[in-house]
């Protein structure tokens, strides 16, 4: 039986951190009914009593909670609504990125060549040989 209450006496702490941490991480405006001190006080004091209440009563519930509250409390849609997804789980995003950075490299690599022959027409020039086909600098 000793075990039981020590087992019971866990939850309830447990149980009154958890509140505790979400009553004081919340955003003003997701806390409902009271201020944030009253309802950290009533956390503190009454702690398996006070967790509930603020898990039940104090703080909002989230739009598109999966338990389907927004179809019977006032203001909910009841429809879940869609997440914007994160750019680096975006495919498309992500395709753009790798397109722009082909193209990028592409044109680098253009460039470098164009120089290339730039500069070996150039060291032709300068040694008295003749310049082969594809040396002129394109204009």
């Amino acid at each position: 039986m000793a075990r039981l209450f020590i087992l019971l006496f866990l939850v309830q702490v447990v149980l009154a951190a958890c509140a505790l941490i979400s009553c004081l991480s919340a955003e003003e405006d997701q806390i409902r009914t009271l201020p944030r001190i009253a309802w950290v006080l009533i956390i503190l004091f009454f702690p398996l009593v006070g967790s509930i209440a603020w898990f039940v009563a104090g703080r909002a519930r989230r739009p598109g909670a999966a338990d389907g509250i927004g179809k019977i409390w006032p203001g909910g849609s009841g429809t879940a609504q869609r997440r914007p997804l994160a750019p680096d789980d975006d495919p498309e995003f992500l395709r753009s990125v790798q397109e722009r950075a082909k193209k990028q490299d592409e044109e680098l690599f253009r460039r470098w060549e164009e120089d290339l022959r730039r500069r070996e027409g150039d060291l032709r020039r300068r040694d008295g040989d003749p310049p082969r086909e594809g040396d002129r600098p394109e204009v």
